[in-house]
């Protein structure tokens, strides 16, 4: 989020960087990435390491800062932390085992008419990336989180903007971060630390120059700023933007005629989770008119009923999911189903359902929009017909899921094919939230869910975000990378004449 709500406090004890302080940071960052981009991969992985190391001796007195600025309970921050280190972890393993760099080498052939060069290819860092932190998570998606951590391994120094609604938790991290680089004798400027609750503090690093990359994790209007801006420079730069899903649920007929109360509890605990303050939290959901939709309607808004609405993270977020809320439930054709019996105190999300016809999703743009909160609204389609229009009139998302047996998936092609075509994570019986870290993968989607659908910001992938290909062409052997030298010292994967080997 680009500019602080108005009613979100910032803390003065951090102050917006200034015009110099960002360019003496930027200065400092390019300076290091001469240096940096030269250290092995095992150095790079070491450094990586370290920070986990440091952000582990930090114990509770972080994860005390964290709870009082976020709202978020202990055991959540706890194991978000312990998330954030084991990221670290495994892309530093990643980074030192090489797959990422995609390696190609083609030798050459100088009796061919005309002769075949030699021709070597791999990935090399950008330069300079700048991330932004994430709201709703202070340690996996923030200061040293995933955009971090692979911008790193990729071989580029990083400068963080602080998220304003967690400055105190995020300059811990920063402190950690700077902690192992001094251990890890990185060049000075490997890492940059800025707060600002101002967008002009944001303009200002994605319009600098020596800024070769830009991550971020928030909303749509911030993130399209981002971009924007990037492309609005006189060198364009690329910016990974996680923006806005509403994680669409469809509900196949034979699968409701067994499963329907199962899945609307199921479905219950998804929505609610974390107080619906996940960019994968279930906002849509798609079924028939029919006694099993019904039941299900029924089931779900008897369940939402019990759960006691939660404190949101900051009264920016509560303000903004209330606001939402309510102009999405004062569309004509749209009615509330359930929302929680127990009425919500200061800056709590009261949990909702709503529900609305197709015809009524199909006619107003203003249903398609995240209510980012516990919150989900069920259309209720008329026939497959109705429902496959309402899969080809939603926008890119994250996730998309189909609640179906084997057979529903096998005579309703239509919808399988339409719905695999808008998100980057095709669920089938489960839930969206809860992304698994590894290498398989894909958090990030068609746009608005993402600003580029080829990659996402979770798993080793991730580390391509912040590198280009470069091609070597008759270079002696000696001149050659290490990555790309006959022997192979590092004794990564390769595609040597189009053979994949070590």
């Amino acid at each position: 989020m680009m500019a602080l709500p108005q009613d979100l406090i910032y803390n003065t004890m951090f102050k917006d960087a200034t015009t110099e302080e960002i360019e003496n940071v930027m200065q400092e960052a390019w300076k290091a990435f001469h240096s940096y981009r030269k250290m092995s991969l095992k150095q790079r992985a070491d450094f990586m390491r370290a920070i986990a190391t440091e952000l582990e001796a930090c114990g509770d007195a972080m994860i005390q800062t964290a709870m009082r600025e976020t709202n978020l309970p202990e055991a959540r921050l706890r194991n978000e932390r312990a998330r954030t280190i084991y990221q670290l972890e495994s892309y530093a393993l990643a980074c030192e085992r090489g797959d990422w760099l995609e390696a190609r080498i083609d030798t050459a052939i100088p009796d061919k008419n005309p002769p075949k060069p030699d021709i070597r290819k791999m990935l090399v860092p950008l330069g300079p990336v700048v991330v932004f932190g994430a709201a709703n998570f202070p340690f996996a998606y923030s200061t040293a989180g995933g955009d971090t951590a692979t911008a790193f391994a990729a071989g580029c120094p990083v400068i963080v903007k602080a998220h304003p609604a967690h400055p105190e938790t995020s300059q811990l991290v920063a402190d950690a971060i700077l902690h192992a680089a001094e251990k890890s004798e990185m060049p000075k400027g490997i890492f940059a630390h800025v707060h600002g609750a101002s967008f002009e503090v944001g303009k200002a690093l994605v319009e600098h120059p020596h800024t070769k990359a830009v991550g971020f994790t928030g909303s749509f209007a911030g993130g399209r700023q981002l971009f924007d801006w990037a492309n609005q420079r006189k060198l364009p730069i690329p910016v990974f933007a996680e923006m806005s899903s509403i994680n669409p649920v469809f509900l196949l007929p034979e699968k409701m005629k067994t499963d329907a109360a199962a899945i609307a509890k199921m479905y219950a605990g998804s929505i609610t989770l974390g107080v619906g303050q996940f960019c994968t939290n279930p906002g849509l959901i798609i079924g028939l008119e029919g006694k099993e939709l019904t039941a299900f309607i029924e089931t779900l808004g008897n369940e939402i009923t019990k759960i006691a609405p939660g404190t949101m993270l900051h009264p920016g977020i509560f303000k903004n999911y209330r606001k939402k809320k309510d102009e999405a439930l004062k569309q004509t054709g749209v009615e509330i189903v359930a929302h929680s019996e127990t009425k919500p105190a200061l800056n709590q999300g009261s949990p909702t359902i709503a529900t609305a016809t197709g015809q009524t999703f199909l006619s107003n743009p203003l249903l398609h929009q995240e209510v980012f909160g516990p919150y989900s609204l069920v259309i209720r389609c008329k026939d497959m017909k109705e429902m496959l229009q309402v899969a080809n009139h939603l926008e890119g998302q994250l996730t998309a899921t189909l609640m179906a047996t084997d057979n529903d998936i096998r005579i309703h092609d239509k919808i399988t094919e339409a719905v695999k075509n808008i998100c980057g994570r095709f669920i089938l019986n489960s839930v969206p939230t809860g992304v698994e870290v590894c290498l398989s993968m894909q958090h990030g989607g068609p746009y608005p869910s993402t600003t580029d659908s080829r990659f996402g910001s979770v798993g080793a992938d991730a580390i391509k975000r912040f590198a280009r290909p470069i091609a070597f062409q008759n270079w002696s052997n000696e001149l050659l990378p290490d990555e790309l030298k006959n022997e192979n010292p590092l004794s990564i994967w390769r595609t040597v004449n189009n053979e994949l080997k070590k």
